[in-house]
Order: structure tokens, then sequence, then C-alpha cells
């Protein structure tokens, strides 16, 4: 299953990078495999393991922020492993070309 998520938390000005370190920490540690972009993360695993990441990134922000907001895209098939990279590598298969990343 591939979740992407974003997390941001409210009212703590225009500039996000302290607060998602923190988060970006969290998920580097869980050894599940992600892929950072600029608006979110994607990461990939099972349902109990990936929400419960979510999760834990959450608690870690809750402890100094009064509000966040989570944005959460699944995209769940049976019988599939590795499409966080598989996903794209097939795009750039079927265009005959790297795409940039």
């Amino acid at each position: 299953m591939l979740t992407e998520f974003s997390i941001v938390p409210l009212g703590v000005g225009s500039s996000l990078s302290d607060r998602l370190s923190l988060v970006l920490k969290i998920i580097d540690e869980s050894g599940i495999p992600y892929k950072v972009n600029p608006m979110g993360t994607v990461i990939e695993g099972e349902w109990e393991e990936t929400m419960g990441l979510i999760k834990k990134c959450r608690d870690e922000l809750m402890k100094k922020e009064e509000r966040v907001l989570i944005l959460i895209k699944i995209d769940d098939r049976k019988s599939k492993s590795n499409a966080i990279n598989e996903k794209v590598a097939s795009i750039e298969m079927k265009l005959g070309k790297s795409l940039k990343k």
C-alpha cells in the first residue's frame, strides 16, 4: 500500500521546516520505505504500519502545536510490493526516458 501524506502545523508562521524536520526524522528512523516530495511524503507498507507512522508523526507535532492539518491519499493494491519505485519506473519505460525526480 502506498500512502502519501502531508502534515501541516497551523498557526506557526510561514516557515515549517523546523517542525517538518521532526516529522521526517521519525519517518526516516521508522525503516519504512519513503520518498519526500515538495508537497508531502510517500510511504509504503501495510495499513497498520503506515497509519501507525502517521499517528506517531501527528503525536510528536501535537506535543508543541495546538492544531495540525493532515492530508492522506492511499493507493491500496493487493499483491504489489515496491510500488514506491515501480510506478514511476513503469511510466519511464513507456516514455523511453527518465523523469525529473
